[in-house]
């Protein structure tokens, strides 16, 4: 059954639900130090158990903190000053980059305890339930490296283009920095985001089951503007190979198709500042709906051709596998996956009563047409509100209105995208997948309200 949203603002009557932070806002770094190590003995429940031995020590605290109600004749934290209200705060550039409060020092992006065997090829996962909007603060942008990162001097950095091109050429920062930019958002996903969730539920929060996804706004220089002052063969040249300048040696074929477009952008900015190390500085490739993998960092070369590369990450890695054991190649696009974000797993329901449900939806194809939200296992779905912008290859932030009633209950989000593509359930996922692939999953979340109001990840077969 569908219905629209119909907006109905919390009745003054009824009283908003408080709501308890995820583990991950009281988990210090010895308790990801203690994840670590019991990552060692065992693969799939020591995060889960880890963050319960979290959330026993500092739940109560937390919840305190959070849903602090006045008593007595007046709320003390108004009629008593606080010494920012009588005194001089600190002077001005105290720091020369800004930082965040010190209230909001657990908003951070974590490693996965035990995915990797080292910390240089590996994964940290954006912390999803934490922000607002659409933009993924520098800082916080999910990593995912594959020999560690680098900070490159952006004085010695080339980028070469060859191949089935007139004039080889070689670039340097400063030139490419001279020529006419455009800056645009758009999402940026791992391939294999949500992909410890292929065979059952395996992480708890919103934090690990999707949180190698961000977004930025990328200022650059086209692709095709470059290949174009090398006099590329745009006929005959059908993909080009793009090469990073780290030691794994990264390699992947991007479509022409792509860069004839225009969408493809030679990057240097992120968010109004230069790229951070972690993310490619000086300079990467931006491949818009394209998994990250093939958004290459340290960019250093170009190849036209005429034909697919098939290299180590093309032939061996990023390949999904199919139910009757064969694989299937250079399926890079993201298709329209959603996600709530609030209430997710590890948050507490304190109260009963009113609550803004809030996810992101994205697609590779192109816009988010509509988001619709299930407040009741996939039964019945209402349509929530899309907040603006909702741009081309971009998150979308949504919200709906909801009253808890403390009874169980499952939360979903469905997205479908202006091609028609509707996001598809785990069961559909699984009918033409299997259960045994790494990448793409992008099926249908759900999260269980228990009626202790805590919430936790489950699947819907």
């Amino acid at each position: 059954m569908m219905t629209d949203i119909q907006p109905q603002p919390a009745p003054a009557s009824m009283e908003r639900g408080r709501l308890r932070k995820a583990p991950e806002n009281f988990l210090d770094a010895a308790g990801v130090r203690t994840v670590f190590a019991e990552g060692k003995q065992g693969r799939r429940d020591f995060i889960r158990k880890a963050f319960a031995t979290a959330a026993a020590a500092g739940g109560a605290a937390a919840a305190a903190a959070q849903g602090a109600k006045s008593v007595g004749e007046g709320d003390p934290a108004i009629l008593n000053l606080p010494a920012h209200s009588t005194g001089l705060g600190q002077p001005v550039v105290t720091d020369g980059y800004g930082m965040p409060s010190k209230y909001e020092a657990n908003v951070q992006r974590r490693p996965s305890p035990g995915l990797t065997q080292t910390s240089q090829s590996s994964v940290s996962f954006a912390p999803l339930q934490s922000l607002f909007g659409i933009v993924t603060p520098n800082g916080l942008h999910f990593e995912r490296h594959h020999q560690g990162w680098w900070d490159v001097d952006p004085a010695q950095h080339r980028l070469m283009l060859n191949g089935m091109v007139k004039t080889p050429k070689v670039f340097t920062m400063d030139e490419l920095m001279r020529l006419p930019s455009v800056s645009r958002f758009h999402f940026i996903e791992c391939g294999a985001n949500t992909g410890m969730e292929w065979g059952n539920v395996a992480v708890p929060t919103v934090q690990y089951s999707h949180g190698m996804l961000s977004c930025s706004e990328f200022t650059g220089v086209p692709l095709i503007t470059l290949l174009e002052m090398a006099g590329a063969d745009l006929k005959g040249g059908k993909f080009v190979l793009a090469e990073g300048a780290d030691g794994s040696s990264m390699t992947r074929t991007i479509p022409m198709s792509l860069v004839t477009s225009g969408q493809v952008l030679v990057a240097y900015g992120q968010n109004g500042e230069m790229l951070r190390p972690e993310n490619g500085y000086p300079l990467r490739l931006v491949v818009p709906g394209v998994q990250g993998v093939s958004w290459v960092k340290y960019l250093r070369r170009i190849e036209l051709g005429d034909q697919p590369w098939a290299t180590k990450d093309e032939a061996i890695h990023y390949v999904d596998l199919l139910p009757d054991g064969t694989h299937r190649q250079y399926s890079s696009i993201q298709e329209c996956k959603s996600v709530i974000t609030t209430p997710s797993g590890g948050q507490v329901l304190l109260d009963k009563g009113f609550y803004s449900i809030s996810g992101l939806a994205w697609s590779g194809r192109g816009k988010v047409r509509q988001v619709d939200v299930s407040a009741d296992g996939g039964r019945n779905w209402r349509t929530a509100r899309l907040e603006t912008p909702v741009m081309d290859r971009c998150l979308t932030r949504f919200n709906i209105d909801w009253v808890w009633d403390g009874k169980a209950t499952m939360l979903m989000s469905r997205a479908t995208d202006e091609t028609g593509y509707v996001q598809p359930s785990m069961r559909q996922l699984r009918e033409v997948r299997g259960t045994r692939s790494i990448y793409h999953n992008n099926a249908i979340q759900t999260w269980l309200v228990q009626e202790n109001g805590e919430v936790k990840n489950v699947q819907v077969s």
